[in-house]
């Protein structure tokens, strides 16, 4: 079984997209078709932005997107999977490359979701930080000591084995920091974000994407999408749609969906997309399992 994954924000690169636009005229319609969705010029940003450009959440979300998705497509990999997932904005690809939902609704709620994020994290600082070499339960351990005395850290990425990214409040995340340095943690860093993605203070823009969500037209999916929140595979449009509404404000259980994945017979990984960062998650959980990328 071959299974199709798409990465998340932060993939992002200035050019990105370009030499699959001058290489296909189905990329070139999808990229006129992506302008006129958003209402602005997304092309001549990814291909000839500027780093700073592309790291606005308005820009970035949709980019990869795009991006992603036009990969998928021009290398006619679609139809070769038999299941497929994505890393938080990347579940979204995922359910278009899927059929639950189209390309139009998918870019549709990657742009409210973009704006509602950038929104949310306006409203009240919070940070989230990477806790490398350890197991989760210590780092799920050290997020409710952090928490005592009313702060908020909680897992928010289950990246690979041994990478565990937790989200939170400034004075939180602090502490969890110094926890995991005193309990052995081999690297503990606050990433340089603007916000606590995937936990309570993306409640806000949660909101926001629901009405979005319930607006959209979602269909039963083609073949199974592994979704973020429960790491289980999905066909049925409403587990879908209802799984997809409590994603932002719960943690990306990516290292749970490689594992379900192969215990469920995946023998074999595409990343579509730029960069290779799922490829080097996947390959941590298992350095046997064939990862390929197409970009």
């Amino acid at each position: 079984m071959k299974a199709l994954v798409f990465p998340g924000q932060g993939a992002q690169f200035s050019g990105m997209g370009k030499e699959l636009f001058e290489s296909s005229a189905q990329a070139q319609e999808l990229f006129a078709q992506a302008n006129e969705i958003l209402g602005f010029d997304i092309q001549s940003t990814m291909f000839e932005g500027s780093e700073e450009d592309l790291k606005r959440t308005s820009v970035t979300q949709p980019a990869v997107f795009i991006h992603a998705y036009v990969a998928a497509v021009v290398h006619g990999v679609l139809d070769a999977a038999d299941v497929t997932a994505g890393h938080s904005l990347g579940e979204f690809t995922a359910l278009a490359a899927s059929g639950a939902l189209s390309f139009e609704d998918g870019l549709k709620l990657v742009s409210i979701r973009a704006n509602a994020m950038q929104k949310a994290c306006d409203i009240e600082p919070s940070t989230m930080a990477a806790i490398l070499g350890m197991e989760d339960a210590a780092v799920e351990a050290i997020c409710q000591q952090a928490s005592e005395g009313g702060e908020i850290v909680v897992p928010a990425n289950y990246n690979t084995v041994g990478q565990l990214v937790i989200s939170g409040s400034k004075a939180g995340i602090a502490k969890a920091i110094e926890l995991a340095q005193e309990q052995g943690a081999r690297r503990a860093l606050e990433l340089s974000v603007n916000g606590a993605f995937h936990s309570q203070f993306m409640e806000p823009a949660r909101v926001e994407l629901a009405a979005g969500i319930e607006q959209a037209a979602f269909s039963n999916a083609r073949i199974p999408v592994y979704q973020n929140v429960d790491a289980q595979p999905h066909t049925d449009a409403a587990e879908i749609k209802e799984n997809l509404l409590k994603q932002l404000t719960a943690p990306v259980r990516w290292t749970q969906t490689v594992q379900n994945m192969v215990a469920n017979g995946v023998t074999e990984f595409v990343e579509a997309g730029p960069g290779k960062v799922l490829s080097g998650l996947i390959k941590k959980v298992d350095r046997k399992l064939p990862v390929s990328q197409v970009n």
